[in-house]
């Protein structure tokens, strides 16, 4: 009985995930190798530089990162403004997050436009995944490969967040009260 719950709940999940509306990129190691070859360099710079500000870049960096992949996939979305501040970022859950996780996505896509040659060709997607890699590596984590290629998001709405919210407390929810009918004994 049990290996049919887990048969059926991991078919639900893979489902679920692969429905799921998410950006889609080809991402790959060196994608920018042509049009701007350091940008690897120029990221981790300004996160070093951040870093040595204040200790507060790193976990608020990492979270910005949580809370950015969490809702449409990692394309930046977080970071988009709404002039009648309906955007993710304004959501009572995102509110909370620290200014110096922008920030550090801020001055590493200044870094990174300051060259001319990666103006305007590196997506913000890219630099807070470059970015949250090396705070968590400057903060004495293991150094790990990013592969690039994200594009930003264009839509960025409470709704959104709302919506696949209430979706995976659904979830969790009827994983709950599937784990209780299997454990409570059954009369025909």
């Amino acid at each position: 009985m049990a290996k049919n719950f887990v048969f059926v709940f991991t078919s639900f999940m893979i489902l679920l995930i692969s429905s799921v509306q998410t950006s889609s990129a080809q991402l790959s190691r060196g994608f920018y190798n042509n049009t701007c070859p350091n940008v690897e360099q120029l990221v981790r710079a300004a996160v070093t530089q951040k870093l040595q500000q204040t200790f507060v870049t790193a976990p608020s960096t990492l979270r910005l990162f949580f809370h950015d992949c969490f809702v449409r996939g990692c394309d930046a979305s977080v970071l988009l403004v709404s002039p009648t501040n309906q955007a993710e970022k304004n959501h009572p859950d995102d509110v909370s997050l620290a200014g110096d996780g922008f920030d550090t996505v801020v001055k590493a896509k200044v870094a990174v436009d300051s060259d001319p040659q990666c103006r305007n060709k590196v997506s913000c997607a890219d630099i807070l995944a470059l970015a949250t890699r090396d705070v968590v590596n400057l903060a004495g984590e293991p150094f790990y490969e990013v592969e690039l290629g994200r594009r930003d998001g264009r839509i960025s709405t409470m709704q959104v967040f709302n919506t696949i919210f209430l979706a995976l407390i659904s979830i969790w929810i009827s994983s709950i009260l599937c784990l209780a009918l299997m454990a409570s004994p059954r009369q025909i």
